[in-house]
């Protein structure tokens, strides 16, 4: 079936979320077309292993060419601020700073860019975490910190009412909410937007766009087969790996050599310390505290305290039999926390000649030795909060994934123009983390709403 559209959003993730509600509201007519299933908070897996297998692309995890780095991302309708862990931070001068350096863009500026924050902030609950709500894996990340004369802080994240006094267990959101507490996109825009008279086209995969005299046009294939959409404009946010294999697929490569170049990840590399005393880290708030040193923020790496449930911990460990259950027996008695490095954009996304995505990432020098750097700040920490034993996990994994249509005003190192349309391309757009200059060290999604808007705003003048 065909159908016309004022715009089509490609990715109904964390961009394509704020996009859809914001061009729906202004009275255009729009579709926002997701790969994966439509759930609600009702029909949200309830065991960890089928959130893993519904919930993300490959089935829970998807790996570089040379197998050494495991990527996370999300596949329903919301994307990755369903099941990401709902943090929000703004950049600073340094990251912006760096951004306008290497791309030339003009509004890559905090003068610029703090009244989209303030926009993108005002439409979630925003909760600044305490004392008394750290978990025990909190506070001795805190002890150890302060042992070894370190700066930290409490983290921010998009959620509200998450009844932790109530025996709650804030885990359990990365697999979706089941109170509708976590601040998706999918709970405060999408749903919204459907209101308005959004329609949304989920379990579709768009294999190729073509653009033509009388717009856009999308050939995809859905449940009922394969389809056809035209659209006035075209706004791809599917993030790195959704929107620059899709512009890969459809030939744009020839015109636009940048597409699939610099690719970077935020490299992040998992270490459990093992107590005597009961941790039980996945009680709780699970993450609420993180590195705060402007010396680690220089070095290029931060800390982070996090956890997860069982199915993904048991993963993180590659022993085998009695071995690995040995391991997990000591669940409830691990902490654990992450360095998670700025790296360079030396990456490249490609597809073959069966359309279908390779992934080249490896570390470079730099990578490596902020690596390192980082690991040895961390076990340090770990030793000093009283650890009798530290683990580190042989998979190191990329959950920011950034850059492969990168915005810019060099027509050979950049693929999108300053105000997102694809250059030499009047009515497709681009809006996702796929544009972005470089690595920032700083989680993406509250920047990546705000960019949301600020194309918005531009569309709706």
């Amino acid at each position: 079936m065909t159908n016309t559209y004022d715009y089509i959003i490609v990715g109904a993730g964390t961009a394509g979320g704020v996009l859809s509600y914001n061009l729906t509201k202004s009275g255009a007519r729009c579709l926002l077309i997701e790969a994966g299933k439509h759930f609600t908070r009702e029909t949200f897996p309830t065991a960890e292993a089928d959130a893993s297998a519904q919930m993300y692309w490959g089935g829970g995890i998807e790996f570089s060419s040379d197998a050494q780095m495991a990527f996370l991302r999300g596949k329903l309708v919301g994307g990755g601020s369903v099941v990401n862990q709902a943090l929000m931070g703004r950049f600073d001068d340094l990251a912006l700073n760096d951004w306008k350096d290497e791309s030339g863009v003009g509004f890559f500026a905090m003068s610029e860019m703090e009244p989209l924050y303030e926009i993108a902030e005002s439409k979630i609950a925003l909760h600044n975490f305490k004392a008394e709500e750290r978990t025990r894996n909190g506070e001795l990340f805190v002890e150890g910190c302060e042992a070894c004369g370190y700066k930290w802080h409490f983290l921010r994240r998009a959620q509200k009412d998450c009844a932790f006094s109530k025996y709650n267990d804030c885990i359990a959101c990365l697999g979706g909410c089941h109170r509708d507490s976590k601040q998706s996109t999918l709970v405060t825009y999408i749903r919204d937007a459907e209101k308005d008279g959004l329609k949304i086209q989920a379990n579709t995969s768009i294999e190729k766009i073509e653009n033509g005299s009388a717009g856009v046009t999308l050939y995809g294939v859905s449940d009922d087969g394969k389809i056809t959409y035209t659209a006035k404009n075209l706004i791809l946010s599917g993030g790195a790996f959704g929107t620059t294999s899709l512009l890969l697929k459809s030939g744009f490569k020839k015109q636009l050599p940048a597409i699939g170049r610099y690719f970077a990840t935020h490299p992040q590399f998992m270490f459990f310390g093992l107590y005597d005393e009961l941790i039980n880290a996945h009680k709780g708030m699970f993450q609420s505290v993180a590195s705060k040193d402007p010396r680690f923020r220089k070095r290029g790496f931060k800390l982070e305290n996090v956890f997860a449930g069982p199915a993904s911990i048991a993963m993180l460990y590659t022993g085998f039999g009695a071995d690995h259950l040995e391991y997990m027996k000591h669940f409830t008695r691990m902490t654990c926390a992450e360095v998670a490095v700025r790296d360079e954009n030396a990456g490249e996304i490609l597809v073959d000649k069966k359309g279908k995505m390779i992934v080249k990432k490896e570390l470079t020098s730099q990578d490596k030795d902020r690596m390192k750097d980082g690991v040895g700040v961390l076990k340090e920490i770990l030793a000093a909060s009283g650890a009798k034993r530290v683990i580190e996990s042989p998979l190191y994994f990329g959950l920011h994934l950034m850059g492969g249509a990168r915005m810019g005003t060099d027509p050979v190192t950049s693929v999108v123009d300053p105000d997102f349309r694809l250059k030499n391309q009047k009515n497709i757009f681009v809006c996702d983390s796929s544009i972005f200059p470089n690595a920032p060290g700083i989680n993406p999604a509250l920047t990546i709403m705000a960019l949301a808007h600020k194309l918005s705003q531009q569309l709706t003048a």
